[in-house]
């Protein structure tokens, strides 16, 4: 029954009022309760009962939507519940998907994850795997697949090649194989759909690809621009004449042991588009440098030259009169090349933003002069186990406005005095000082007057103490310190 309302008539059992909706009395004893709208239903509290609202007579209110009597709805301040006879009646909600499916919300949301994570939600559901399967979430990731994942074994022993489509829908244009043969590229070539265009980057690492696959595999794949071949030992130079093609832009060869002169004679006579060169090859010579042609001289701005133990400053004398655009060169590990060679690089190549000299024992702070003076351009300098480095080389280096990363890993004669040199250097984003054996904790707390820089690395830096790391979090809170 109805309690009865202001002038004997009866009253709605609940109403709303002023955002909320009162509950009748249970018969359990707990009383009346109140729900706010927007607030979750494990923050309810009892209340005492409200008093009941004040009503227009019967005759001059509206009917009440349904929409109001469950709490959804609330009339405006100083209208009576039931509204003008005239206002309209509000149709029915519009539907929308749940929020763990609605495509416009994912499509935002998924930007937040990594590859890898990425990889564990698309298996979530068919939604969020249709979502995520766009290409736009994986450019620039490289898939990785080692020779025994190509193949899935039948319950007869036989081996089937695996299904390609997930990785076709996402719309990879590169991949890693590690192990593979001949046969295994074949198979790739033929089951993946994108490979005879779609594929602009193949890398073969550890595989046993010889000179018929590899001639077989830049026939068929029309689209690869950037190759990488690395510790392929079955083929040869022959197959690099047989199969290198002039739409390749990228080249990378290292831990090839059938690679020589002979490799360099080809790459430069068959890539006249080639822009990225890297090579780790240790019975290169000073010769072979010489064979670059002068259209690579203006299209090839990157070369990097690994371990090549037998280069020396006549060799660096080739690279700087057939490459005279370059705009980043490596030297690391190139044993022979002296303060000469570093000479002859500082005055030739003007547009160098980035020049790596690691593993260079025979570089002495003069070299550093060198580049001082003349690499006005130099961003990035790779100084890594440059044991002839000392203070007097870095107070060269803090004259270089447009310096941005310094690398100075296990420069063993590096001190507290050649900081204060680097504390000039405003233009420093990152600084490397990882194995510096004679640095200490007050030489190294002078570095948060580089209030620019984002990351200082600092292993296996004796002068490195965990107070020295807190002091740096409180002084260089923007700085990723790596300890």
């Amino acid at each position: 029954m109805s309690s009865p309302g202001v002038n004997g008539d009866p009253k709605p059992p609940c109403l709303p009022r002023n955002g909320l909706v009162k509950l009748p009395g249970q018969p359990n004893g707990l009383g009346t309760a109140s729900i706010t709208k927007g607030t979750p239903a494990a923050k309810n509290r009892p209340c005492q009962p409200l008093p009941p609202p004040t009503l227009p007579p019967p005759s001059l209110a509206a009917p009440m939507p349904r929409a109001a009597l469950a709490g959804g709805l609330c009339p405006p301040a100083g209208l009576p519940l039931g509204g003008p006879a005239s206002a309209p009646v509000p149709g029915p909600p519009v539907e929308r998907p749940p929020l763990a499916t609605d495509e416009k919300i994912l499509n935002g949301l998924f930007w937040y994850f990594s590859a890898c994570e990425k990889c564990v939600l698309a298996q979530v559901c068919k939604a969020w795997r249709r979502v995520l399967y766009q290409p736009k979430f994986w450019v620039g990731l490289t898939p990785v697949l080692h020779a025994k994942e190509l193949y899935n074994v039948l319950p007869g022993g036989e081996k089937e090649f695996v299904n390609l489509q997930g990785f076709a829908a996402r719309g990879f244009e590169g991949f890693c194989l590690v192990g593979v043969s001949d046969l295994d590229i074949c198979e790739f070539i033929d089951n993946y759909a994108l490979s005879k265009k779609g594929v602009k980057a193949i890398s073969l690492k550890r595989s046993t690809i010889t000179d018929a696959g590899l001639e077989v595999m830049l026939e068929q794949m029309q689209g690869v621009v950037r190759l990488e071949l690395s510790g392929c030992n079955d083929f040869t130079e022959a197959g690099l004449w047989s199969s290198l093609s002039a739409r390749i832009t990228s080249l990378s060869v290292s831990d090839c042991i059938n690679v020589a002169d002979d490799a360099i004679a080809a790459i430069s006579q068959l890539l006249p588009n080639l822009a990225e060169l890297s090579l780790q090859a240790y019975h290169v010579t000073d010769t072979a440098l010489a064979y670059f042609t002068a259209r690579q001289g203006h299209s090839t701005h990157t070369l990097r030259l690994l371990s090549c133990w037998e280069i020396t400053n006549h060799g660096v004398v080739n690279v700087v009169h057939s490459l005279p655009n370059l705009t980043v060169l490596s030297l690391s590990g190139c044993s022979k090349v002296t303060d000469d060679g570093v000479e002859l690089v500082a005055e030739n190549l003007r547009k160098l933003r980035s020049l790596d000299l690691s593993w260079c024992p025979r570089i002495t702070d003069m070299a550093l002069e060198y580049v001082a003076c003349d690499l006005h351009r130099l961003e990035e300098l790779v100084l890594d186990r440059c044991v002839r480095i000392t203070d007097t080389g870095l107070s060269y280096l803090s004259t270089m406005s447009s310096l941005r990363s310094l690398y100075l890993r296990w420069c063993c004669q590096v001190q507290d005095f050649g900081l204060k040199h680097l504390l000039a250097m405003r233009s420093l984003r990152l600084l490397s000082l990882a194995g510096c054996p004679l640095l200490t904790t007050t030489g190294l707390s002078g570095l948060v007057q580089l209030q620019e820089l984002e990351e200082l690395e600092l292993t296996n830096c004796p002068g490195a103490t965990p107070e020295l790391f807190k002091y740096f979090s409180q002084h260089l809170p923007r700085c990723l310190v790596i300890e």
